[in-house]
Order: structure tokens, then C-alpha cells, then sequence
């Protein structure tokens, strides 16, 4: 008896059939594949691919038919070659990935009267799940059945949500606290003796409008400058600043004020 193939079980089971895999160690087959379990794949791969009628790699067959139908990796991919080669699907290269999908020819060719009616069903039937969703989230809102239901459901989320006794207590105690210092804070700015005058106050106004003015003048003839320079210049402008060792407003963050 050859070591690569084992002898078939007295009275025809078929369990005991295998197809030859590859030898590893001491004359083991590893990822030996029945060849009922082959054929049954194959019949549940053409099936599938016929009912989704779009393109597929092996690893997506794999994904969503295992935990339903419990195909293996290595079934899945022998299957869908086998298929492929009988023609009853086709294969193509996508890229380094060989992606499987039905044989277009068996299918009857749409006219386009029939697309223009899937789109409408499509239409009517994304405003009834719409339809549906809106009634759902209302039922959840307690909104529909009853008059009453509805105002009993929304008083017992306030109630819900609402603050207990004692989270109350404790908050009009916090309450109290902060009105406190404001009244301490306004006493002392009421007290104070070394109040700014309108006159300082204009003056102060003045200023900042004088160094802003100033500040964006002076920001322009940099730029000019810099940019003429740059205009003969060999490298990239952060080169030239970097070398002559300008610092920008941006590189610290800053941006002129609203005038």
C-alpha cells in the first residue's frame, strides 16, 4: 500500500477516502482534503457566487460562508479553482489577487425598462425602511399607542434625570458659596481707591493703537524685503531665514491683534 494514500474503509466509506496533500514528517499528508467534502464545496461555492452575482477573492468566500456552512480555507480555495477550470465560474487577476464571480452568459440580459424598474423598487423601498425607522425611534420616545402614554414616558425621564434631594441640597450649597465671593470681589473693586480715569483709559487705547499700527508696518517692509531678496536667492525661503537667523511671528506663535 502506497504511504501517500490511505485504503478506503471496509464497505465503501467513503471516509476513509483522501486526496494525495503534500508529505510532511514521517509520511503525514498535511491538509488532507476528502473528496466529498470537495465536491459538496464546490456545489455550495457555485451556488453562492450564482446568488450574489458579484466578484469575490477566496479569502471573502472564506469569511462569509465558514461559520454558516464550516468550510475550511483550503476547500474554499480548491473549490473555487476547480470551478474555475471546469468553467462553470470565472477567475480573473487582480492585481497578485485572483478574484472569482459568476459566469455572466447564463444570466438573461436586463433591458433598460427593467434597471429604471429596480431603481424605483430601490426607491420605495429605502422610504419604507425611512418610514419604518421613524416609527421605531417614536415608539422609543414612548410617542405613539395611548394619549397618555406618551406624557407619562417623557415625565418619567425628567424624573429620571432630574437631581435628588440631597444633589440638590448640595449644589444650592456651592451656589451659595460662589455668590459669596462675587459679592466679596465687587465689594473690594468698589472700595478701591486707585480707579483708571476715561482720560487714562483713552490714553492706554491710544497706545496699543499706535504699536499695533507701527507693529504691522514693520512687518510689511520685512516681508518686502526678504522677498526681493529671495527673488535672487538660491534656496528656499526657511533656508534664507535660517542662515541669515530671522525669526517670524509664526515661528512663535504669534498673530497681530484686531486692530
Amino acid at each position: 500500500m502506497s504511504k501517500g494514500r490511505s485504503e478506503a474503509a471496509p464497505g465503501g466509506n467513503s471516509r476513509g477516502r483522501w486526496e494525495t496533500g503534500r508529505r510532511v514528517g514521517r509520511g503525514r499528508l498535511k491538509d488532507p482534503l476528502p473528496a466529498l467534502s470537495l465536491s459538496v464545496a464546490s456545489g455550495i461555492l457555485l451556488k453562492y457566487l450564482q446568488e450574489q452575482n458579484r466578484p469575490y477573492s477566496a479569502q471573502d468566500v472564506f469569511g462569509n460562508l465558514q461559520r454558516e456552512h464550516g468550510l475550511g480555507k483550503t476547500a474554499v480555495v480548491k473549490a473555487l479553482e476547480q470551478l474555475a477550470q471546469q468553467g462553470k465560474i470565472k477567475e480573473k487577476m487582480y492585481g497578485k489577487q485572483k478574484i472569482y464571480f459568476a459566469d455572466q452568459d447564463q444570466f438573461d440580459a436586463v433591458s433598460d425598462a427593467d434597471l429604471q424598474g429596480l431603481d424605483a423598487r430601490i426607491l420605495a423601498l429605502t422610504a419604507k425602511v425611512q418610514s419604518l425607522q421613524q416609527s421605531c425611534r417614536h415608539m422609543e420616545a414612548g410617542r405613539t399607542g395611548s394619549p397618555w402614554k406618551g406624557d407619562v414616558v417623557l415625565e418619567l425621564k425628567e424624573l429620571t434625570s432630574a437631581l435628588t434631594t440631597p444633589e440638590m441640597q448640595k449644589e444650592i450649597q456651592e451656589l451659595k458659596k460662589e455668590c459669596a465671593g462675587y459679592r466679596e470681589r465687587l465689594k473690594n473693586i468698589k472700595e478701591a481707591t486707585n480707579h483708571v480715569t476715561p482720560e487714562e483709559k483713552e490714553q492706554v487705547y491710544k497706545e496699543r493703537q499706535r504699536y499695533h499700527k507701527e507693529w504691522r508696518k514693520r512687518k510689511r517692509m520685512a516681508t518686502e524685503l526678504s522677498d526681493a531678496i529671495l527673488e535672487g536667492y538660491p534656496k528656499s525661503k526657511k533656508q534664507f531665514f535660517e542662515e541669515v537667523g530671522i525669526e517670524t511671528d509664526e515661528d512663535h506663535n504669534v498673530k497681530l491683534p484686531d486692530p
